[in-house]
Parts: C-alpha cells; sequence; structure tokens
C-alpha cells in the first residue's frame, strides 16, 4: 500500500501541472484583462467588456501605449503609463516566462499578492475559507447521515409503498435546482413575502462577540439553517440513490442467501455482511460529494445568501481578472482535490482490507 500512494502523490505533479498549463493557455485568449479592467475603470465604464474593442488579453496584448497598444480604453493615454501598467501587472515578460515564474514561486508557496486587493492570495483563502468549510462540511455530514439510513431502508423494503413515496420526494428534491430551493427558502423563511424565522445574510449576528458561549453556537446554526439546507438537497437525493442500489445489488448475491440458508438473521446479514461490501461505492462517492458542495454549489448559494466565502471569490476574481487569485485558487483547490481521491482509496481499505491496489495494478 505504501508504494500505491507513493506513486499516487508523484502523479499529482504532472497532473496539477497540466491543469495549470492548460488553464493559463486558456486564459491567454479571454479578452479583457487587468489592464483592461483599470482603463475602464479610470473612463468610468465600470465593465471592460462596454469598450472592449477586441485584441487578446492583457498578457498578449502588443506594443505598449496609445492607440497600438492594443488594450480597450487605452486610446489618448500616454504609452509611459501603459508601459507602467504592464510592469505593475507582469505582463511586459512573454506568456512562458511569466508561466514559469509562477509555478516556481507556487513550489515555494508563494502565491502572490491580489492585483485589486492590496492582500496576499494565502490570507485571502483564509479570510474567506470559514464559509465555504461551513457549507461543505455541515451539508456532506447532514447527507451522509440522513441518506445512508434511507437508503439502507430503501433497499429492505424495495417495493413497499414506503420505497414508493420517498422516492417521489427525492426526485422531486433532485429535480429542483439549487438556486431555485435557495430563494424559495428565502422567500418563505427569511421575510422574502412570509415568515421573518431566519437572517437573511451571513454566519453570524452583528453582537456575536457579545454573546455568551451557547448563544454563540445557537446564532452560528441560526445563520447556517438556510444555506447548509440549499446545498445539501442535491447531495441528499444522488446519495439516497447510491446507497439504495448499491445495497440492492449486494442483497441478490450469492453470499447473502447462503448467509440466510445458515440461520442468520436480517440484521446479521444486513450489517454483518452486506453493509461492509455495500458502503465502498457509497465511500468511494465521498469526495465528489464534498468537493462539489465546497468547491462548485458554494458560488450560488454563497451569492444568494451574501455569504463571503471562496466561491464568491473565485467568481469575482474570475470578472475582474485577477489572476494571481484565479490561479492561486486554481493550484490550491486542485491539490487538495487530487490528496481527497487518494484519502478516498485509503477509505477503501480502512472498509474492507481485503481491497489491495498493489496487487491490482500488478
Amino acid at each position: 500500500m505504501g508504494a500505491y500512494i507513493l506513486r499516487r502523490l508523484l502523479l499529482i505533479v504532472p497532473t496539477l501541472l497540466g491543469i495549470m498549463v492548460i488553464n493559463f493557455a486558456l486564459v491567454q485568449f479571454v479578452p479583457g484583462g487587468p489592464i483592461e479592467q483599470v482603463l475602464a475603470q479610470m473612463q468610468g465604464q465600470g465593465d471592460v467588456f462596454e469598450g472592449f474593442a477586441g485584441g487578446g488579453d492583457a498578457g498578449i496584448g502588443g506594443s505598449a501605449g496609445g492607440e497600438d497598444s492594443g488594450y480597450a480604453g487605452a486610446r489618448g493615454l500616454p504609452p509611459e503609463f501603459i508601459a507602467e501598467l504592464e510592469r505593475e501587472f507582469g505582463f511586459d515578460k512573454p506568456p512562458l516566462e511569466r508561466f514559469l515564474t509562477m509555478i516556481w514561486n507556487y513550489m515555494r508557496l508563494d502565491f502572490g499578492e491580489s492585483y485589486f486587493r492590496s492582500i496576499s492570495v494565502i490570507d485571502l483563502i483564509l479570510e474567506k475559507m470559514p464559509v465555504s468549510i461551513t457549507l461543505g462540511l455541515w451539508s456532506t455530514l447532514i447527507a451522509y447521515l440522513v441518506s445512508i439510513p434511507l437508503g439502507i431502508s430503501k433497499a429492505v423494503r424495495d417495493g413497499t409503498p414506503f420505497d414508493t413515496w420517498t422516492s417521489g420526494l427525492i426526485i422531486v428534491a433532485y429535480a429542483i435546482p439549487g438556486f431555485l430551493f435557495a430563494i424559495l427558502l428565502l422567500v418563505l423563511f427569511a421575510g422574502g413575502s412570509y415568515l421573518q424565522i431566519f437572517p437573511l445574510r451571513g454566519l453570524t449576528s452583528d453582537n456575536w462577540h457579545e454573546l455568551g458561549l451557547w448563544a454563540k453556537i445557537g446564532d452560528y446554526f441560526w445563520h447556517i439553517a438556510l444555506p447548509v439546507t440549499a446545498s445539501t438537497i442535491s447531495a441528499f437525493a444522488t446519495l439516497t440513490l447510491l446507497t439504495k442500489n448499491s445495497f440492492l445489488d449486494e442483497i441478490k448475491k450469492h453470499y447473502v442467501m447462503t448467509a440466510r440458508a445458515k440461520g442468520l438473521s436480517p440484521q446479521q446479514v444486513l450489517y454483518g455482511h452486506v453493509f461492509r461490501n455495500a458502503m465502498l461505492i457509497v465511500i468511494a462517492g465521498f469526495p465528489a460529494v464534498f468537493v462539489g458542495v465546497f468547491f462548485g454549489g458554494s458560488i450560488i448559494i454563497e451569492t444568494i445568501f451574501s455569504l463571503d466565502g471562496l466561491g464568491r471569490l473565485g467568481f469575482e476574481a474570475a470578472v475582474a481578472r485577477d489572476y494571481p487569485v484565479i490561479f492561486g485558487t486554481l493550484f490550491i483547490f486542485g491539490l487538495i482535490g487530487l490528496l481527497v481521491g487518494i484519502l478516498s482509496d485509503l477509505m477503501y481499505v480502512l472498509v474492507d482490507p481485503r481491497i489491495d491496489f498493489e496487487r491490482r495494478e500488478g
């Protein structure tokens, strides 16, 4: 197992490098770089695309200055000013040199500083991390705590009225888009049109630091109730059906019939034999569920509930062409995703020690 983990760790390097190369290359062809953003703000346009007249990204742009600079909104500005902007953003160097410098800095855990926030990328991520951890952790935990028992119950009672009406509820939950469900929760329970039970924004109240310990805990859960519910619903539906189907496949196998023929009780068969094998695929789906909630669904949920987390940070960085934040978060989250994949394999072995990845690869 040690050799397998070592190989997986070594594969992280080319995989992560490939991710960075592809995204860096794509960015070179996206119009409206940070220099265009600065020029648009200077001219009061607000959005770089309102005045963009063609040409590539700021990192590719042609000669510096005036009408021939290749930058939208640069008309009439002195070439020295444009050249200074290029030096400030590092665009006075060719793309390959900028990419190699960026990777070398990342290897030394130097992720640079945001173009527009005057704060390092690491400090910015640490500042936004609590919101995304809250959504990802609680949503994944609740999804597993609810979906696994429900999926097992549906498998054991397959074809019964219980299985039928719970399947109907799950299908409805899966069909509702997360953002639509989040808006519905706001309208119904956050003072949109009906009840004012939960707060509209933030993770804590303004006077949170003045509260006692239990009051702080209660205030925290009061604030996260709606966003966590909205981010859990799609993962809950998928995981429940995954658990049910996995248990149904195992229940129909010959070793289960043999165990029953030996006189074992249904509970002994289910939790002594079926559970370990059926849970393998559920555990394999853990990284996808957690990473999906942590990185993907958080963008919409954070925006709707006015939560200042990593999803919203990534969206704003993409709109503003804040490249250090874009590539820094991409590198860090890509690394986390690859490490979580290795953790999933370790959980495989923990649940079923019979699994030997080294023998399979050999």
